[in-house]
């Protein structure tokens, strides 16, 4: 049957997925980069997706599609729902933003002090939430971040996160095994360019570090990586390479 639809442009595209979360049929995803229908009876052809494209990709069309079958859209939001985490929570469901221009611009005294927008890029942030195959971590680089940091440090938006994939955990109160095997996955399945370790001078904060090292010895990959930290008074206490394998490893502050 000839009926409206969603039309996607790929060249338009940049992959944000706002559309995605725009689309309460669980008719798109981000796949290979840019976003695609599932499948065309998922789709109800109203375009309450097409207002959150920043780019104009999406427009709606008529063309020859199987009918809409809203019995079909219950089980695929069913099926999303369970998937996206333990907990049924759909707001882990993984999806890359736009992040803002200002934050990725950072001024002379970023390193010091506050910018101003996020420099956010993808969602979950939480290293147990995401899954290995998100298609934002990719050739991604990866920023590695204890929980207290970002309080703790001003300029972390404007610093170090712009063209960074953000994964958050706290290495005292979490299951560290569950996050070395995670992020071991994460690099084994994505071409991961380096990683960014950023953890208090605390020292249950080095668990950060440990567990990278052991991830990154763990893959069979060799991944550079950095150690950086943070001092309680917001501060850059130094920065220096992560040694892996059996290496022994150094902290800061």
């Amino acid at each position: 049957m000839k009926r409206k639809i969603i039309e996607i442009d790929e060249a338009l595209c940049n992959g944000c997925g706002q559309c995605v979360t725009g689309c309460a049929e669980g008719a798109l995803e981000i796949i290979d980069g840019v976003a695609k229908i599932v499948a065309d009876h998922f789709c109800d052809g109203l375009g309450a997706c097409i207002g959150h494209c920043p780019t104009g990709a999406l427009q709606i069309i008529e063309r020859d599609a199987p009918e809409f079958d809203e019995e079909a859209v219950e089980e695929r939001l069913a099926e999303i729902k369970k998937a996206a985490s333990p907990c049924g929570c759909m707001s882990s469901r993984p999806m890359t933003m736009t992040p803002c221009q200002t934050a990725n611009a950072p001024t002379a005294q970023a390193t010091q002090s506050a910018g101003s927008g996020s420099a956010l890029a993808s969602w979950p942030i939480k290293l147990r939430l995401v899954p290995p195959n998100a298609p934002f971590l990719q050739g991604a680089k990866l920023l590695l971040a204890a929980d207290c940091v970002p309080p703790a440090f001003p300029a972390f938006h404007s610093a170090l996160l712009p063209g960074r994939i953000a994964l958050l955990g706290c290495p005292k109160f979490d299951d560290v095994p569950s996050y070395v095997e995670k992020l071991t996955a994460i690099i084994q399945q994505n071409d991961i360019v380096d990683i960014t370790v950023l953890q208090m001078e605390v020292p249950c904060c080095a668990g950060m570090s440990r567990l990278a090292a052991q991830a990154i010895a763990a893959s069979g990959k060799r991944v550079p990586a950095t150690q950086v930290v943070v001092t309680r008074r917001g501060e850059i206490a130094g920065m220096v390479p992560l040694p892996t394998g059996n290496a022994p490893l150094t902290t800061l502050g």
